[in-house]
């Protein structure tokens, strides 16, 4: 009896064992395309979205090195700006402009909608987490640096 109400809970729930403490998330990471007609990209950060725990956050990590080597007359002080405000957008608040004053879910998605510019974010990919706070410097130290 107890095995067909742990099933009937896992069913119900979605979860199964220890994915009970577990929370889905989506990211895309942040990335540099100096030269749009090239194609190329330096990742330069990750943002996070966790519905179930209402959490956003992004988190940036240039290399100047590797994007000079793609494009040496790229504005890196422009690069910075517009990667400063991914973190800012996703903090929220008066800081954030108009944005900042939209629920995270609505941020995440504005702020990986599909652009062509300079700083733009890559496909979005999901996962399941424990914290989603450690899940950023995670996905950084392992995409990024």
């Amino acid at each position: 009896m107890n095995e067909v109400r742990r099933y009937s809970e896992a069913v119900t729930t979605g979860r199964v064992g220890e994915e009970r403490d577990r929370a889905v998330f989506e990211y895309a990471l942040v990335r540099v395309v100096p030269r749009l007609e090239r194609g190329e990209c330096v990742n330069a950060g990750v943002v996070v979205y966790c519905q179930e725990r209402a959490f956003l956050a992004a988190r940036t990590a240039l290399d100047e090195r590797r994007l000079l080597a793609m494009d040496p007359q790229v504005d890196v002080a422009g690069v910075r700006r517009a990667l400063e405000a991914f973190e800012v957008m996703c903090a929220g608040g008066a800081a954030a402009g108009a944005v900042g004053r939209e629920r995270p879910g609505q941020r995440f998605r504005w702020l990986t909608a599909p652009r062509s510019t300079i700083v733009q974010t890559g496909p979005i990919h999901g996962g399941l987490t424990v914290d989603p706070a450690a899940e950023v410097e995670r996905l950084l130290e392992r995409l990024v640096r």
